[in-house]
């Protein structure tokens, strides 16, 4: 769940949440605390409780990214916090469902909050809602996968945001009668053409009137494919084109020395707030998203930056994996 109003992490979840209140129900949101979380305990009719689980702030890396190195593979620190984590998660879980007599589930993330949710109310109602790098791990790791199977038989109901995340569940034991896809929705009220945004940012990155902005917003991982961007750009000598990438990840470093070797025009924003992101892509010439399957077979279940790219007007360049080409 975003840690913060605004911020750009999980932005799909706070929508779901709100969008369910708003049909008259009560939402209490269960999720792994983060340094960055600062949420009050309640907004409207959606409640907050953010679990602590590690005693060392190191092995806070559930959630939020933080598991997986480049999105490639686990790491240490998340096997090494995953019983704690698994136990606070399924403990906090249990606690507020009998607390506030919950009347149904919805574990988001087969792995780990699908199973979480089956688990702490196994009498209720259970829906699964699948993202991406939940199919991924469970297709990789043979613990993940049986727990995967776990949750989908408890489940009554599975959505995905893709189509290709919808097959790749039912590959592993998800019934397709009760799959079903549901991509995201965007904020369009946020997301759309803006000429003051775009004079003002264009200005503050420096770029000149007739220069020709690509911006490209993500975590810096593999599965984006910001390395093959980079690369793009190279050929395009004497053409004022300048790229600015929104995002961080451990990739950074990497990608920095790749633009600097191509002679590349490329600028790190760091991480950007969903209002920022918007002001960007109104700004921009182009949106490029490079999204990729990466070496390791993971790839993007839905990069709500597509969706948010449409919305903005801007001309958009994609590739066609994961639930891209659907959209």
């Amino acid at each position: 769940y975003p840690r913060f109003p605004g911020d750009s992490v999980g932005t799909f979840m706070e929508p779901i949440a709100h969008s369910v209140a708003a049909r008259g129900h009560e939402v209490h949101v269960v999720a792994p605390w983060h340094p960055l979380v600062r949420r009050s305990d309640r907004e409207g009719a959606v409640r907050f409780h953010f679990y602590k689980y590690a005693p060392v702030r190191a092995l806070n890396v559930f959630g939020y990214a933080g598991a997986m190195r480049a999105d490639v593979s686990l790491r240490a620190a998340a096997f090494a916090a995953a019983p704690l984590a698994l136990a606070r998660g399924w403990l906090a879980a249990r606690r507020v469902a009998v607390k506030h007599r919950a009347s149904i589930m919805h574990g988001h993330w087969v792995v780990p909050g699908g199973v979480t949710a089956a688990l702490a109310a196994p009498r209720l109602p259970l829906v699964v809602s699948l993202h991406g790098s939940d199919i991924y791990v469970a297709e990789t790791l043979a613990p993940a996968r049986r727990a995967a199977r776990l949750a989908f038989a408890r489940a009554g109901a599975i959505t995905a945001c893709s189509d290709d995340l919808a097959r790749r569940a039912v590959a592993l034991g998800a019934d397709a009668r009760r799959t079903v896809v549901v991509p995201y929705g965007v904020d369009g009220a946020r997301f759309k053409p803006d000429p003051d945004r775009r004079r003002t940012v264009r200005a503050d990155l420096g770029v000149a009137d007739g220069d020709f902005l690509v911006f490209a917003a993500g975590r810096l991982v593999r599965k984006k494919g910001f390395e093959y961007l980079v690369d793009a750009l190279a050929p395009l000598t004497g053409f004022p084109c300048v790229l600015a990438i929104g995002g961080e990840g451990d990739l950074e470093e990497e990608l920095r020395a790749r633009a600097s070797a191509a002679g590349a025009r490329v600028r790190f924003l760091g991480n950007l707030t969903q209002g920022e992101v918007a002001a960007h892509m109104a700004a921009a010439d182009v949106i490029v998203v490079p999204s990729v399957r990466d070496e390791s077979g993971n790839v993007d279940g839905l990069p709500n930056v597509v969706l948010e790219a449409l919305a903005s007007g801007t001309p958009l360049v994609t590739t066609a994996a994961g639930g891209i080409g659907a959209v």
